[in-house]
């Protein structure tokens, strides 16, 4: 095999892979091993058709696309490696060369990571916020833990109530007609959350049980449901029950049931350690981001949108698994949301842009300062990840890692740890 590099400008490289003849045929051979049961011929049973018969009744190119497909990523990883180009988005492929008899040439074009200039980053200072603990804080403590401890009650004497569940029916109708997915019986809606249309719930306000009323409401111009966007609405419904949450009381006997704890006093305390705690930590995580942020306004460099494109599509990912998580699908999400997979991109794209830029931030100050792993520091941080992972066999699981390929991911973890440290002492913080 030989690779060449045609060009490399403004990050985008541009290179050709040929290979023998040779190498071609046995991928052909390959491919007709994988597919030879597809073919019929009569005279022969299916699966047992020799690769000349087939070829000639079906074509000489009849293997080349599962043969081109079989060779295109050994050759790419190939010729990346050889020609020391670092890849940020997938490739594009063409094939510059298929003859009979004769090699095979392909053209690739990728984005590569972009070269990064960082200016005088010796006197960096950044601003942090260092807020100190108050009543207040460990007010919302307490009272996030009476909330958890409440219970439902059912309420006959009075009007509906912000905060309260009310369990209605109601049928959504547009111009007089219904129209899907309008209509629910026994729905218990928390008055004030904001999970209905703006305006339904507020209307929801001072009716009584048994009542049947109309709620009037406009649909807003971005609603997902292109038939509904901006359309007046009526909703007839009818209020069936009122809950409202009784909050247990706060005192010692309180105090005891939810915590390892005697009186409130004490319950109180430790809240308070915990959240100075909490800010504790908060405040060196600022330190991090915002000396990170300081050494990106001190860098030029030019960013491929596919490499912020990719970044995009990882968070993306992420987005999917947590609302799994929540129990519900992303269209039952955007549907509550009303919002839909194009904004969602939309809206972590800066995030992306900005983790991006950080990476290739500190990956240059890496570079710069000379930092590097040592071994003793790669055999803690495997180490900790067999702890972690209740792995016994620590030497077998870094011989895994190695021939699995996160060893290098592992290195780079801790060098990043190591940047970071390093750049956090040479900042200077001053409290916002």
């Amino acid at each position: 095999m030989s690779a060449v590099l045609v060009s490399k400008e403004k990050n985008r490289a541009v290179f050709t892979v040929e290979l023998p003849n040779s190498q071609f045929e046995e991928a052909i051979q390959k491919a007709y091993i994988k597919n030879k049961n597809r073919f019929s011929v009569p005279g022969f049973r299916k699966g047992k058709v020799p690769r000349k018969i087939v070829e000639l009744n079906y074509g000489i190119e009849v293997f080349y696309e599962d043969a081109i497909n079989i060779l295109l990523p050994g050759a790419y990883e190939s010729a990346v490696e050889e020609l020391e180009l670092e890849p940020v988005a997938q490739p594009e492929v063409d094939i510059d060369e298929l003859e009979k008899g004769g090699p095979v040439k392909f053209k690739f074009e990728v984005d590569v990571k972009p070269e990064v200039k960082l200016g005088d980053y010796s006197n960096l200072e950044v601003e942090i916020e260092n807020t100190e603990v108050t009543e207040d804080d460990i007010k919302r403590v307490i009272d996030s833990e009476l909330e958890s401890n409440s219970r439902m009650i059912s309420v006959e004497d009075r009007a509906v109530k912000d905060g309260d569940i009310a369990n209605i029916d109601f049928v959504g109708k547009l111009e007089g007609e219904e129209f899907p997915g309008g209509s629910a019986d026994n729905y218990d809606l928390v008055i004030g959350s904001g999970s209905f249309i703006p305006g339904f719930e507020e209307q929801i306000i001072g009716k009584k049980i048994g009542e049947e009323f109309d709620v009037d409401v406009v649909f807003p111009e971005d609603y997902q449901e292109e038939s509904l966007a901006g359309k007046n609405v009526i909703f007839e419904v009818k209020l069936n029950s009122i809950q409202e949450k009784e909050l247990p009381e706060l005192d010692d006997e309180f105090v005891k049931d939810v915590s390892e704890f005697d009186t409130l006093e004490e319950y109180k305390n430790n809240i308070k350690i915990d959240l100075e705690e909490e800010n504790k930590k908060s405040i060196e995580v600022q330190k991090e981001n915002k000396s990170v942020e300081a050494l990106i306004d001190v860098m030029d460099v030019e960013i491929p949108e596919s490499m912020i494109d990719m970044e995009v599509d990882r968070e993306y990912q992420n987005f999917l698994y947590r609302v799994q998580g929540m129990g519900i699908s992303a269209e039952q999400y955007y549907a509550i949301t009303h919002t839909d997979e194009q904004k969602t991109r939309e809206d972590l794209r800066p995030a992306s842009e900005k983790k991006v830029k950080g990476e290739l931030a500190l990956d240059a100050f890496i570079e710069k300062e000379n930092i590097e792993a040592t071994e003793e520091e790669i055999d803690k941080e495997i180490s900790e990840l067999a702890k972690q992972y209740e792995v016994k066999d620590v030497e077998g699981f870094k011989k895994n890692l190695k021939e699995s390929g996160d060893f290098d991911f592992i290195t780079d973890t801790v060098n990043r740890r190591k940047a970071l440290e390093k750049l956090v002492s040479m900042v200077s913080f001053k409290e916002a």
